[in-house]
């Protein structure tokens, strides 16, 4: 048994429903019918989570029969760029990555990432020699603050960035991270660690905090608009190597100024891509973090001129 994210499995005829935004990833979920053994205090498969195993942030990712996945994956691999593997953590996680990223390159040729917990090195050359194109660990929060009161259960900051930089040595420049807005953090400790991260090598892949019910921060809001705006173009400049956070000047944690000059800021603005979705190659992950109705956190597609001129309002920094 796998878990398919519902978006994919319509594309590849499995599930029935219509899509605002077709997904260019395949995005398949480890299957265990219980949950994670970690604790991540914002995510549905958590230990201490009574939410619905279904989930993992606000999609809906049912079980199907693996044989049945794999048959419409070699029939419709043409409609996606990426296979997208999440893992959850529990005993026998690595024999069942192993074997789902062997089927999977059975039946198509397309690139395929793995998100998982940490590994051990020998575990990432396991993986490496099944086939996976690139490693993600999700670091999630901003500082070791953070962390440890929202992942500190299982995990620690230092073991995370201790598992991205061994991953590093073997991935060289095709590993990955997620960062979550919305945990706590100001604006500028979210500047500080996109550019901790970035200086590493590893890709950063950005999320809006998504409140789901049954976990324990089901009450906190999603972070304001204008702030994860902010936060979109401060990674996109230091990504890009237009900016570093230590040019870009904060007042009380928020940006407000990104260290380049006003004409490259509006350039970079109007061409929507610091919206679009960030992360793996190839990878739009559509509403993983809204819904379709808006408001839209990470554009799954290039952004029109009417919403550049919204985007612009709610950046609240452009005339």
């Amino acid at each position: 048994m796998v878990r398919v994210a519902f978006g994919t499995g319509v594309v590849l005829g499995l599930l029935r429903g219509q899509l605002a935004a077709a997904p260019t990833t395949a995005h398949f979920l480890t299957y265990h019918k219980d949950r994670c053994n970690a604790n991540c205090q914002f995510c549905p498969q958590a230990h201490g989570s009574t939410a619905d195993l279904k989930l993992l942030s606000r999609v809906v990712w049912p079980q199907a029969e693996l044989k049945k996945v794999l048959s419409a994956l070699g029939e419709n691999s043409n409609e996606f760029k990426r296979v997208c593997i999440q893992a959850v953590n529990y005993s026998r996680v690595m024999d069942d990555l192993r074997e789902l990223v062997k089927s999977v390159k059975n039946v198509c040729g397309l690139p395929i990432s793995v998100s998982c917990q940490p590994l051990k090195a020998d575990d990432i050359q396991k993986l490496v020699d099944a086939g996976v194109e690139r490693i993600s660990v999700a670091l999630d929060a901003a500082t070791p603050e953070l962390f440890e009161r929202i992942k500190g259960d299982r995990y620690t900051w230092e073991g995370h960035i201790q598992a991205l930089e061994r991953a590093r040595t073997v991935f060289d420049d095709r590993v990955s991270t997620h960062l979550i807005v919305g945990l706590g953090e100001s604006e500028e400790e979210m500047a500080l660690a996109i550019q901790l991260l970035h200086d590493r090598g590893i890709t950063i892949g950005l999320f809006a905090f998504t409140p789901i019910s049954g976990t324990s921060l089901s009450g906190r809001p999603q972070p304001g608009i204008p702030s994860y705006r902010r936060i979109q173009l401060a990674k996109f400049l230091i990504t890009s190597n237009m900016s570093r956070a230590e040019l870009m000047h904060f007042n009380r944690g928020r940006v407000v100024e990104f260290g380049i000059e006003q004409g490259v800021l509006d350039r970079t603005v109007y061409s929507g891509e610091p919206f679009r979705t960030s992360g793996c190659p190839d990878c739009n992950r559509p509403f993983y973090n809204e819904s379709p109705k808006g408001p839209i956190y990470n554009y799954p597609r290039k952004p029109t001129l009417k919403e550049i001129e919204k985007i612009k309002a709610e950046l609240g920094l452009i005339a």
